[in-house]
């Protein structure tokens, strides 16, 4: 992952000159470039289908990167002007020394939002009964495969030696190549993993989340030079985040899975419901979207054990949390 990164760089640095840094500060169009597509993100789709960003006077070109690294590509390349993954893309593209690396400004989620499918039921899953078997567990350098190592790790399961972890299926190719046959397990985002269980595929036994503890997972990032050129419409961005994530509060989850229904066409409201209980459960959702100089801490750990870094980054370099912090203050004042 770091190698590709580097490659990735190399080449923007060549083409820099040739690409836009984004809209004009008058213009209302966001590109946004998503990780995957998942109910994991249901501020997001709240706030597109509540019309809270219509309000802000923003129209957001929402497209679908596949994962992590293409998501951070579409980002430098200038075809994206906001990427929603993980931090770990800004900690590669900082660690590689480009002048106009990317930030977090505002961070959704706060945990793992896979779960664990197994081939079949077990009510009484215990981590260790990983041991001998293989698990799809996501793509290596991503934060998912680094959480699900980090997991095994603290459970005494270690990658080579007493379970094996398919690291090499491209994200969005998960699903497909676990109900093909391979692996004894696999890590699946809702809605995915409760329609897998619905159809009789697999049985979730167990969140990743859950197990791991809160880390920054999914987060908005922008290049420095967006953020500072871009100010006022990165606020108003923001802020309709904020109006969903206080209009969800007040909510039942049959009210907000219908408010996502536009987003998955083609996915039964009550599986979307479902999907929406399930992270409710495991707390997956941010409140506060600054992301923290502790849980940043803890991303690195499970980074460094996966062998995807060497020493930690710098937290005010990658973090740039005025805007998130004003609008925290402003929707749930002390």
């Amino acid at each position: 992952m770091k190698r590709f990164f580097g490659i990735v760089l190399t080449f923007f640095m060549l083409i820099v000159p040739l690409s836009a840094c984004g809209k004009a500060e008058n213009g209302t169009t966001v590109k946004l470039c998503e990780v995957t597509h998942s109910v994991f993100y249901a501020p997001l789709y709240y706030a597109i289908n509540a019309g809270y960003f219509s309000e802000e006077g923003i129209t957001v070109e929402l497209t679908n990167g596949g994962g992590a690294d293409k998501c951070m590509t579409a980002l430098l390349s200038g075809d994206a002007d906001v990427g929603f993954m993980g931090p770990e893309s800004a900690i590669y593209v900082y660690e590689a020394g480009k002048s106009d690396y990317a930030q977090v400004f505002g961070q959704l989620t706060k945990r793992d939002g896979s779960f664990l499918v197994s081939r079949k039921a077990e009510p009484d899953f215990k981590w260790t009964d990983l041991e001998g078997k293989t698990v799809i567990a996501g793509r290596r350098g991503g934060v998912p495969a680094m959480t699900f190592e980090y997991v095994c790790k603290n459970n005494g399961l270690i990658n080579g030696s007493n379970v094996n972890l398919n690291l090499d299926v491209a994200f969005n190719m998960m699903a497909g190549a676990f109900e093909g046959g391979q692996g004894d397990y696999v890590t699946l985002f809702e809605p995915t993993a409760s329609e897998f269980e619905a159809a009789g595929k697999g049985h979730i036994v167990a969140s990743v989340g859950a197990e791991s503890g809160e880390i920054p997972y999914t987060c908005f990032i922008a290049k420095k030079s967006w953020l500072k050129t871009q100010e006022k419409t990165a606020e108003k961005f923001l802020r309709a985040i904020y109006r969903a994530i206080s209009d969800m509060q007040t909510k039942s989850s049959m009210e907000i899975a219908q408010k996502l229904a536009p987003s998955f066409a083609g996915t039964e409201v009550n599986s979307l419901k479902i999907a929406v209980e399930s992270y409710l459960a495991i707390d997956a959702w941010c409140q506060n979207m600054a992301m923290t100089e502790s849980s940043f801490i803890r991303l690195q750990t499970v980074m460094m054990s996966a062998g995807e870094l060497d020493e930690y980054t710098s937290y005010s370099a990658i973090t740039n949390n005025t805007l998130a912090e004003k609008l925290y203050a402003e929707f749930f004042p002390a």
